[in-house]
């Protein structure tokens, strides 16, 4: 894992089209702004958790068409 270390407004570039910029900092919380495009998925960890499991319990719709 790579660590870095940032101060507000100041960015971290992720390959050629995200961008991270610490937005706010208060207290034990920071605020990120991310700029990516459309077709990348952006969730808080506990939210594609949640996403996959609900994939992972749902039948394959794609399995039971073949039927």
């Amino acid at each position: 894992m790579l660590v870095l270390s940032r101060k507000q407004d100041e960015k971290i570039i992720i390959g050629d089209s995200i961008t991270l910029m610490v937005v706010s900092i208060q207290g034990d919380k920071v605020r990120l702004g991310i700029e990516a495009p459309k077709e990348v998925s952006i969730h808080r960890e506990e939210v594609y958790k949640a996403i996959n499991s609900e994939h992972k319990a749902s039948p394959d719709e794609t399995a039971s068409s073949r039927d």
